[in-house]
């Protein structure tokens, strides 16, 4: 009885090593891999790949199948908590009254000496801030400074010079988002860019309001493949440290040519926004428009 019971444990305990080499050897065979539609698979055989087009991955490189679940910075957390309009702060904003504070002169600085300005990029936009002619207004985002005009006042060959100049350094540091339109894939793009010269301009500008540039300043251009609209609501986050522009705030954000709101196709906007002294262009920074998101390094190494 007792070589009996033996070998039959044997017996079981061969039928269960086969029975194991024959799932390692399955589990070794198998093929993971992801669909265009972002749906998973694991198959045995590539015959048996549910979708065309597939890519195979690795079964540890299979990417997050809900993305929008991973950890976010903190900052970025707070902002969105601050902006959602479901939020009983902002909800009871009109009626509710905010404390009031003493108003504080904001610090005199003398005036950047006037002289040419060349970009980065080889290119000028001019030397001396031009006046807008009567015929193109140009309009910058509101606010107390924006009684005294606009920060920078760009004539229609600079604006043209320089929307050419946010084009062309996609190529060198592409940074552009696209909203996909009613019946084409692209409705609208948002391209963006460093501009040495328009920093230049802007820092002028600022520094005849007694204000001054925190940090790196952007040039953006909206392009309307279609008709639609456009408001700058955007946000930089790099590192843990997120900021979004206060379009009231000509220190943060201004528009060069056009006008936020709806935009018939061919029309554009030009602007420009002041990053904080934190941001390092060339580092990836993440760029969100709305519900749009890129990460760009906008002053890659040479």
């Amino acid at each position: 009885m007792r070589c009996g019971r033996v070998s039959r444990l044997a017996s079981l305990g061969a039928s269960s090593a086969a029975a194991w080499l024959l799932a390692g050897s399955l589990s070794a065979e198998s093929i993971t891999g992801v669909c265009p539609d972002g749906s998973i698979f694991i198959v045995r055989s590539a015959a048996a790949v549910p979708c065309s087009g597939a890519r195979r991955v690795e079964p540890g490189a299979v990417p997050p199948l809900r993305p929008e679940f991973l950890p976010r910075p903190y900052a970025w957390d707070q902002f969105q908590r601050e902006s959602n309009p479901n939020n009983p702060y902002n909800m009871v904003g009109a009626g509710g009254s905010p404390p009031r504070a003493e108003a504080v002169a904001p610090p005199q600085m003398a005036p950047a000496p006037q002289g040419a300005a060349v970009g980065a990029q080889g290119a000028a936009v001019g030397a001396a801030p031009p006046e807008a002619p009567a015929s193109t207004p140009v309009r910058v985002a509101g606010g107390p400074a924006a009684l005294a005009g606009p920060t920078v006042a760009l004539a229609p060959e600079e604006i043209t010079q320089l929307a050419a100049i946010v084009e062309a350094w996609q190529s060198h540091a592409p940074a552009t988002l696209v909203r996909p339109g009613a019946s084409a894939p692209q409705g609208m793009l948002l391209r963006v860019a460093r501009s040495a010269a328009l920093e230049a301009r802007v820092a002028e500008g600022l520094a005849r309001r007694g204000s001054r540039a925190g940090g790196p300043v952007l040039a953006f251009q909206a392009l309307a493949l279609e008709p639609g609209e456009f408001f700058g609501n955007l946000t930089f986050v790099q590192g843990h440290v997120a900021f979004h522009p206060d379009p009231a705030d000509p220190a943060h954000y201004g528009l060069l040519s056009g006008a936020e709101g709806p935009l018939a196709g061919g029309q554009s906007v030009l602007g420009y926004v002041v990053l904080p002294a934190h941001v390092d262009l060339a580092q990836p920074l993440d760029v969100y428009w709305d519900d749009r998101r890129i990460t760009a390094t906008l002053q890659p190494a040479s």
